[in-house]
């Protein structure tokens, strides 16, 4: 896949938390955009501090091919809990654009595990919010209107019903009728996916070997597979086991 630069804006230089009451009871705290002084009652941050977190983002995430393709670009917000060593559990999307940037920006929160202090006698059951901006530069997005951006976000979600039905068919190809592939190989033309689009989705799976993320990495790996092609199997054998 193409490399270019890609800007990601981050989390602010103040970490603010606040505690917000809720009819399920539930507590929340908010990472704050730009906040400048507001009472903290605890407090949990990225060891590296905010530019540490700005840097990490830069460095691993993989922008989305159809996401960069269409200079799709905005923030991803993700909810997320951790524990008392500052490891991630329990992610999910609160707030998203497209679901290859949401995934994303998950996969990013996921791999930050570790990677957070949290002070002493802290509440794991804490939710934490964080805001990821995916922002694109040197793909030529200033003549691309909003229109046009918004076509392609409806059009990708149109046809992930059409990339599930293919993921289906080769998952379960020995129960396919006779004739039934032709069919299949007429919506993955129609979808774009052919060997060169194989072949990107295997280098983003390999950069996220080399950032130490099998989990993703293996996702690609699957996803190549289950589009009925074999490019990806010496991966799986080698890291999916």
């Amino acid at each position: 896949m193409l490399r270019d630069k890609i800007a990601l804006n981050s989390v602010a230089s103040f970490i603010t938390v606040n505690f917000l009451k809720f009819k399920i009871m539930k507590k929340l705290i908010v990472i704050c955009l730009f906040c400048s002084s507001i009472m903290v009652s605890a407090q949990v941050q990225f060891k590296k501090g905010p530019s540490g977190f700005a840097d990490f983002l830069k460095d691993k995430t993989v922008y989305p091919g159809y996401s960069k393709q269409n200079c799709i670009q905005g923030t991803v917000s993700v909810s997320f809990k951790l524990d008392q060593h500052g490891n991630v559990y329990s992610s999910k999307i609160t707030k998203g654009i497209i679901s290859d940037l949401d995934d994303e920006a998950l996969r990013l929160i996921r791999i930050s595990s570790g990677k957070w202090q949290v002070p002493a006698g802290y509440d794991t059951t804490i939710s934490v919010i964080v805001p990821v901006n995916f922002r694109l530069t040197g793909f030529n997005c200033e003549g691309k209107s909003k229109s046009e951006i918004q076509a392609a976000i409806l059009a990708y979600k149109a046809e992930e019903g059409l990339t599930d039905a293919v993921i289906n068919f080769y998952k379960n190809i020995g129960q396919a009728k006779p004739g039934q592939e032709v069919q299949i190989l007429a919506i993955k033309k129609q979808l774009g996916i052919d060997d060169e689009y194989l072949s990107e989705v295997i280098g983003s799976g390999l950069k996220k070997i080399k950032q130490g993320d099998r989990q993703g990495a293996c996702e690609d790996f699957n996803f190549v597979k289950n589009m009925g092609s074999k490019k990806a199997d010496e991966y799986l054998v080698k890291y999916c086991k």
